[in-house]
């Protein structure tokens, strides 16, 4: 079986070509973050625009570097949900028009899900069942999985996502778009322990993450407690240096703390000790030493998605197999479900 996935659910334009034994006969993936730097951030209607433009090429280009056409394919799967509207939309529909013109199975992907089956792709044994945490720049959420199919949710972000929390803060401090690789390159000039940043529920039992305040805690670190003007504040390279290291710290610190405390918590109801990690901030150096220790030290199987991997990339679409092996395919209704996962609120 050999299948064809499209990825468009933000502002990265993929498609890969796998086959029913998890070999990767293709990846490509067109990056928009060029055409999104001036803005700090991704601007929905240029992200939809850019996608039109360049999906049909990908997928072109996808097919001719796996020596396939479309008449190879046996099934398209396509990423449904979450994400931005437009940007999904372009997905779906090149995808239900391929499966219409070629009479082949249409199946959708949660792209969540498929940051985590993405650790599949480094681990030469299966990973499931597993706790499994996606940490990207929209989702930061921790599900436990009794196979690639079968997920219940543990808990997640009630505010910003991590990866959406670096973005901000690299704004703050003048660095680049996108906010992640930045900070990551000024921190290892700073020091970790400079400024004492908050870490949201870590001495709580609750499996969840907040983000919002430790934001606005770096931006009283620069402005001073009760200000928001940026723009009069000049800051030394050392400083900026501190603040980017012991903001990433901070993050780290819960990111850790949270992943470790699900384990442990489904692990108490005979689940296996296995974690597993994907999305964009996964590429994180330090997050993936000291997550590494952690794991060390509580005895707990760790998958790392690879570091291609871990940004979008529709390789990670591969979860597909499993619902075709299962029998679950979508009718020409499916449509797209947009928007950001959040749990609620306490209260």
């Amino acid at each position: 079986m050999i299948l064809l996935t499209l990825e468009t659910t933000c502002d990265e334009t993929a498609a890969a070509i796998v086959n029913d034994s998890l070999k990767v006969l293709s990846g490509v993936v067109a990056s928009q973050a060029k055409l999104h730097e001036i803005y700090k951030g991704v601007v929905p209607e240029i992200a939809a625009r850019a996608h039109v433009e360049r999906i049909l090429p990908v997928i072109d280009e996808t097919l001719k570097a796996a020596d396939l056409t479309l008449d190879d394919i046996d099934a398209i799967a396509v990423a449904n949900t979450p994400g931005l509207s437009g940007s999904l939309l372009v997905g779906l529909t090149a995808a239900k028009a391929l499966c219409f013109a070629k009479d082949i199975p249409l199946i959708a992907v949660n792209h969540l899900h498929a940051h985590v089956y993405a650790c599949q792709f480094a681990s030469e044994t299966p990973i499931y069942p597993c706790v499994g945490l996606v940490v990207s720049g929209g989702h930061t959420h921790l599900y436990h999985y009794e196979s690639a199919i079968e997920s219940r949710f543990l808990g997640g972000t009630i505010d910003d996502a991590a990866g959406e929390a670096f973005d901000k803060v690299a704004s703050m401090l003048g660095l680049p778009y996108p906010g992640g690789p930045s900070i990551s390159k000024v921190a290892v000039d700073g020091d970790k322990d400079a400024i004492k940043f908050p870490r949201s529920f870590l001495k709580e039992d609750r499996i969840a993450f907040s983000f919002s305040g430790l934001k606005t805690a770096v931006r009283y670190a620069i402005t001073g407690p009760g200000k928001f003007d940026l723009d009069n504040v000049s800051l030394t390279p050392e400083r900026v240096a501190d603040l980017a290291a012991s903001f990433q710290q901070a993050v780290v610190d819960c990111l850790v703390a949270k992943s470790v405390q699900a384990v442990e918590q489904c692990a108490a109801k005979d689940a296996p000790r296995r974690l597993c990690v994907g999305g964009g901030v996964a590429a994180n150096r330090v997050f993936r030493e000291q997550l590494k220790q952690q794991c060390e030290l509580k005895n707990i199987e760790l998958h790392f998605a690879a570091l291609e991997h871990c940004t979008d990339n529709a390789v990670m679409g591969a979860i597909a197999v499993e619902r075709f092996k299962a029998g679950l395919f979508e009718d020409m209704s499916l449509d797209i479900l947009p928007g950001l996962i959040r749990e609620p609120k306490a209260g």
